[in-house]
């Protein structure tokens, strides 16, 4: 067996996966895909787009939403190339390289979106159990530094799982799983020793993902306290209807997220397809919907397009 990551004279390269039981090049799924895609990058543009030109939106909640909206875009254009060149071209070959680079900048911007949604939910929770406060609290320089945080952590804790894929070898089938290059599914055709790859990785999403979820579940139950303790019941609804639109967030975000974990862990008699459709929905999924949900649950924002429709009418 090899120990070096080349096959003869050639670089190594990954075979990438499309969806198990459909052909390769299929024009009815590559559609939707690039639908998919327009529709993410037309909904988180609009959204930063409006927070930069509409000074009232100029506030920690919106600021953290163009945080948001910057991670979903550089989640989704992490994975853009390989699965279109996948559905519109059946080109599935992808040198190790790129697969590396693509590897970390999903696994990155997926910590900077937990992250994110921290930032979040200690905002919800600074507006609704000390009101008074928040304007105090959460102050420009504060979120500068809670941003600088959030996006080199990111980059930082995955830095060491790329480092250390790229000096394995890799000698068994060159297939993967997905569209697109994940740490599980690259370290999974590795023929080496891969005990020290499986404890930071799973070391690194405990410290990110893992306490995150903690974080963020922590601060809902202070702000359901904090709710449940307001005498009036319009200002109990008038408080909770402004955690909604981050509460979908995190499911949205979360919920595949723990599936796709599960799944590599202890679904292996599960058919390819389960795996591939959770992978997709865990990255794709997120991306498209936040725009639309905050589009819908948010008034300022709403008000916001309105007048952006409104406006554009008389001019055409």
């Amino acid at each position: 067996m090899s120990s070096s990551n080349r096959t003869g004279s050639s670089p190594l390269a990954f075979i990438l996966t499309g969806i198990p039981g459909l052909p390769m090049s299929s024009y009815w799924m590559a559609l939707p895909l690039c639908c998919l895609y327009l529709l993410m990058l037309l909904g988180n543009c609009t959204l930063l787009w409006m927070i930069k030109t509409d000074h009232s939106l100029h506030t920690p909640m919106y600021y953290f939403l163009s945080m948001l909206a910057v991670a979903d875009l550089g989640l989704s254009l992490s994975t853009l190339p390989t699965m279109l060149a996948i559905f519109w071209f059946e080109s599935t070959s992808l040198r190790f390289e790129a697969c590396i680079v693509q590897m970390y900048f999903i696994h990155s911007f997926s910590a900077i979106e937990s992250g994110v949604l921290v930032a979040m939910a200690f905002d919800r929770f600074i507006a609704i159990c000390y009101p008074l406060r928040y304007g105090s609290l959460l102050t420009s320089s504060l979120i500068m530094k809670a941003a600088g945080a959030i996006f080199m952590r990111g980059i930082c804790v995955v830095l060491p799982v790329a480092v250390l894929i790229k000096k394995m070898p890799f000698c068994r089938s060159h297939v993967l799983s997905h569209s697109f290059c994940l740490h599980q599914d690259m370290l999974r055709l590795v023929c080496g020793d891969v005990k020290v790859n499986s404890l930071y990785g799973l070391t690194a999403v405990i410290l990110t993902k893992g306490l995150d979820s903690l974080t963020i579940l922590l601060s809902y139950m202070m702000i359901i306290r904090t709710i449940l303790s307001i005498i009036s019941q319009e200002t109990q609804a008038k408080a909770f209807s402004t955690c909604i639109s981050h509460l979908c967030a995190v499911l949205i975000f979360y919920i595949p997220l723990i599936g796709l974990s599960i799944t590599h862990r202890f679904g292996k008699h599960l058919p390819p397809l389960t795996h591939t459709l959770l992978a997709d929905a865990y990255l794709l999924v997120p991306p498209v919907l936040n725009p639309l949900v905050y589009s819908w649950k948010t008034k300022q924002i709403r008000r916001r397009i309105f007048i952006l429709l409104c406006w554009r009418r008389p001019q055409q």
